[in-house]
């Protein structure tokens, strides 16, 4: 689809939403048009990127917290044109979205001249060691690429990576995250204690920093974004896959379960009593989470709306299905159709 053609689609269905009239319409096409004409492109303005990026959470197939689409805060910074002013909006970012654990959703647009190297703004370093991997599994390339860089961590389980940012001309930084703008919990479980020997934590927000925003026909390939935890994203996923921090083993051993075989449904008590922690202690220190079942009845309302919108909904349901119990969830017992409606989030191109 040529970029006049896709800018007219997004600015027709942004403008009916933002209430915008048919003229007001007509006049911001022709624009757009004459922009192309002369320079291959065109400029959002801060309004058409704000919705934009609204429109494109509600769009994400993989995501089941879609309800809160229209609470996004958009930061603009496409301006933004130093090493030390992207800095400066990451960590605007980082404070604005943990908000002391009530966790808001927020995204920073910024032009292409800027990349961040990070799959997450916040993310644990991996070590390769003698005795095996030490910390998240997933960040062994990365980490490695930050020690190359000048980088070095303590070698704990949860050392926090540096942010690295490359800008046009102005070559590749890596800055560590101030502990002030850091915000982890230490997951204790409500009535065992003895998982406490595992000294396990977590950060607050997931800010995702790989892929590309996409509105009307423009790519902005560096815009971080988060929403909150769903619980079982940390305590079936990040802490329990065999290729991430495979707890499982060593919560069944601390709970005294019987490991002998698959058939006594150990890994399902252990995962339980993990998920159960990881709950229990975000709770504890009043920071946002949300369990699966939870989720799924939000969905559900977020179904709803959409019909009532005329909208059609559309989502992967390989994605939206929790990691654990699925279901007990309507999500798990109906189909979706996974086409993809724009304006969206991508894979970033490399």
């Amino acid at each position: 689809m040529l970029l006049y053609d896709e800018a007219c689609e997004f600015i027709a269905t942004a403008y009916h939403e933002l209430g915008k009239n048919a003229e007001e319409m007509h006049d911001r096409l022709a624009v757009i048009k004459e922009s192309i004409h002369r320079y291959g492109t065109y400029e959002l303005t801060g309004e058409e990127l704000a919705h934009g990026a609204r429109m494109a959470w509600r769009n994400s197939n993989r995501c089941i917290g879609r309800l809160f689409w229209r609470s996004l805060t958009v930061f603009d910074a496409r301006g933004v044109q130093t090493v030390s002013q992207v800095l400066s909006a990451l960590q605007r970012h980082i404070y604005f979205a943990t908000n002391n654990g009530a966790i808001r959703p927020a995204i920073t647009v910024f032009s292409s001249h800027v990349r961040i190297w990070n799959d997450q703004l916040i993310r644990y370093a991996g070590y390769e060691t003698p005795d095996g991997i030490v910390g998240d599994p997933i960040s062994l390339a990365f980490t490695r690429t930050c020690q190359a860089l000048g980088w070095q961590g303590a070698g704990t389980p949860f050392d926090v990576l540096p942010i690295v940012v490359e800008v046009e001309r102005q070559g590749t930084h890596w800055f560590p995250i101030p502990a002030s703008l850091l915000l982890e919990i230490d997951i204790h479980h409500p009535t065992l204690p003895q998982l406490d020997r595992l000294g396990l934590k977590w950060y607050a927000v997931p800010i995702v920093s790989d892929m590309e925003l996409e509105i009307g026909g423009l790519r902005f390939p560096t815009a971080p974004f988060n929403g909150w935890y769903t619980g079982t994203e940390i305590g079936a996923r990040n802490l329990a896959d065999t290729k991430r921090y495979n707890l499982l083993p060593q919560v069944a051993h601390l709970l005294g379960l019987p490991m002998h075989s698959d058939t006594t449904l150990w890994k399902d008590r252990a995962l339980l009593e993990l998920n159960i922690a990881v709950l229990h202690s975000f709770k504890a220190h009043g920071v946002t989470i949300v369990d699966h079942h939870t989720a799924a009845k939000q969905f559900a309302y977020f179904e709803e709306l959409e019909r009532d919108a005329g909208r059609e909904l559309t989502g992967d349901w390989s994605w939206l299905i929790a990691p654990m119990s699925p279901a007990t969830t309507h999500v798990f017992h109906r189909d979706y159709d996974n086409v993809v409606v724009k304006p969206n989030y991508f894979s970033r191109r490399r």
